[in-house]
């Protein structure tokens, strides 16, 4: 929904609550590790909420309170609103905003993903810069949530006969146009049963906001279908898992900073040193970008997934890649981080990357020469004489480099940063000690 200012939108809420005879209003926000949380408000308390917020206990919210510090208050962003779609004919819309979190007093509440994105925006702001992204999520359909029964044997931009997977595309990409959420294409992606759905570029903050609504909405509609959609980044051994690739680009008001007419490869020294950035701290922020046990279990080579801190125009298997200039799409140009997967927060996700990009930018970061071989063939010695470093290679290991990190604590914020990096350990201390299938399966019979 487009609005000049937030009362103008705030007036249009309103407006169309009334029109629509909509009784029901349902407030999302996130949790620091993605989780979609939601309650729901009757068109009455609307405008209450608009003013003074809606109070709620954020003890039992992952990363958000302690129990002695629980109140919390949710103020919908009226700038978010839009109508439900699966809504029985005979019932009434129900309409949905996303919040933001604040403390009683009226002061931003410091463990809100969508307050710490918003405070990176600004720090791009402040150097002059709007944050553009587009994330291309990858995921799985099975037919039930406790095995992973693929619906297809199609491959990489297969056109198959209408199938089921067919019409849940079809049906996911109708609900998100409804919602106002732009979409560009869909297509089957490299593995079996496993898609995509690609949302139009927009500005960070509204394209975080519409990676939430578009997990949901997959979801959705594979349950109404009967079947299951995941967004777990390996959930099948010995095939591609899904990623997040994130296109990226910062703007000047309509012009791209990252496009230079005669700089070398068309990019700007602006677009060297973000790109620089991001292979820099791309270690100190995988555990962010990529933090699940699961998520390492796709980072490893040979599957298409990148591992290695290089970057190309053309060469797939590097952790950056940077598609080569069209005359006439000057505003096209943008570098595409490879590695990130669909599991991932996108509030915490969008932020340290462009945190990283900024730091580039502002101390002058020099990139490495493009790798146009394929960095998987090559020996680990060339490699090493090449300064071809890697991501780490588990969840521990990466959450070490975050919490060495001076850089992701100034982009997470010392709440985020600490509460993060403690659920992580937990995980991982969680994990450590489990007995696997592998393990029954490999050493039961001969020890």
């Amino acid at each position: 929904m487009a609005a000049k200012s937030r009362d103008e939108s705030k007036a249009q809420v309103l407006r169309i609550v009334k029109e629509k005879e909509i009784n029901f209003i349902r407030l999302w926000f996130t949790d620091i590790l993605g989780f979609l949380k939601s309650f729901t408000i009757t068109v009455g308390e609307l405008e209450g909420a608009f003013e003074e917020g809606m109070g709620f206990d954020g003890s039992s919210i992952e990363g958000f309170a302690r129990i002695d510090e629980s109140d919390m208050v949710a103020k919908p962003d009226p700038t978010t609103f839009c109508l439900l779609p699966f809504q029985p004919e005979e019932q009434r819309p129900v309409g949905r905003m996303f919040c933001d979190i604040y403390r009683p007093g009226g002061e931003p509440f410091e463990g809100d993903p969508r307050f710490i994105l918003r405070r990176n925006l600004k720090r791009a702001a402040d150097l002059g810069y709007t944050f553009y992204v587009g994330p291309e999520l990858e995921y799985f359909y099975f037919k039930d949530d406790a095995q992973t029964v693929p619906l297809d044997q199609g491959g990489y931009f297969d056109l198959t006969v209408r199938d089921t997977a067919h019409d849940l595309r079809r049906e996911t990409m109708i609900a998100l146009e409804q919602m106002g959420i732009g979409v560009e294409y869909s297509h089957h992606e490299a593995a079996a049963s496993q898609h995509e759905i690609d949302m139009r570029y927009a500005e960070a903050m509204t394209m975080a906001d519409n990676v939430m609504t578009y997990r949901l909405i997959v979801k959705e509609v594979a349950l109404n279908r009967g079947v299951y959609a995941t967004f777990m980044p390996k959930p099948v051994f010995g095939i591609n898992g899904s990623g997040m690739h994130v296109h990226q680009s910062l703007f000047k008001g309509k012009r791209n900073s990252f496009f230079d007419e005669k700089g070398k490869y068309y990019l700007s020294r602006t677009a060297l040193s973000y790109l620089a950035g991001l292979l820099k701290h791309a270690p100190e922020f995988t555990s962010v970008t990529n933090q699940w046990i699961n998520s390492f279990k796709r980072l490893v080579p040979g599957y298409e997934a990148p591992v290695y801190l290089s970057w190309a125009r053309r060469n797939r298997s590097d952790l950056i890649r940077v598609p080569e200039y069209r005359p006439g799409r000057e505003n096209a140009t943008r570098v595409e981080m490879r590695s990130p997967d669909p599991a991932c927060n996108p509030y915490l996700a969008f932020s340290v990357m462009l945190a990283a990009g900024l730091e580039g930018i502002e101390k002058g970061y020099e990139p490495p020469e493009p790798v146009e071989e394929n960095v998987y063939e090559m020996t680990a010695a060339e490699r090493k004489r090449r300064n071809i470093g890697t991501l780490p290679a588990s969840l521990m290991e990466a959450v070490e480099l975050t919490a060495k990190s001076k850089l992701m604590r100034k982009a997470l914020g010392d709440h985020v940063f600490d509460a993060f990096i403690e659920n992580k350990k937990i995980e991982c201390d969680n994990y450590r000690i489990q007995v696997t299938d592998y393990e029954l399966k490999r050493y039961l019979p001969i020890l």
